[in-house]
């Protein structure tokens, strides 16, 4: 997988969340024009993008602000169960430091922190824009 991608409205709120969890800001750029509309179906666009890079460089986040054409729908509250890409799962050292340290980024606990079998400690969490993601410990 090369990236996964999120819309979102703030840029800067969100690129800081996700710097506190660990991922690194490669960069931002503006996208625009009919070639990148080209790609997305969505005809001339304007697009604010910044790429963030998980710890271990596997993998990105790709969050994207549009300008133009405006944003046509909002799944950001939409229950776990919805259908659709919904979250992404993060592999965290410790998930009561990092829940301490997301709190502060408007971060809220979905239900609770529970543990499955002796493997891992699990929680779901909405951070800003009501964004879900997973927090996975590995349990040694």
């Amino acid at each position: 997988m090369d990236n996964m991608g999120i819309v979102v409205e703030s840029l800067d709120e969100v690129v800081s969340f996700f710097t506190e969890l660990g991922l690194k800001l490669e960069g931002r750029a503006m996208i625009e024009g009919e070639w990148a509309g080209r790609v997305t179906g969505l005809g001339d666009q304007q697009v604010e993008i910044a790429m963030m890079a998980t710890p271990d460089g596997h993998s990105r986040l790709e969050l994207s602000r549009f300008i133009t054409p405006a944003v046509v729908a909002d799944h950001r509250s939409a229950p776990v169960n919805a259908l659709g890409y919904l979250r992404a799962m993060f592999t965290v050292s410790d998930i009561d430091e990092t829940l301490a340290r997301l709190v502060k980024h408007g971060a809220e606990i979905v239900g609770e922190v529970v543990q499955y079998e002796n493997s891992y400690r699990l929680c779901y969490v909405r951070g800003p824009e009501g964004l879900l993601i997973g927090l996975a410990e590995e349990l040694k």
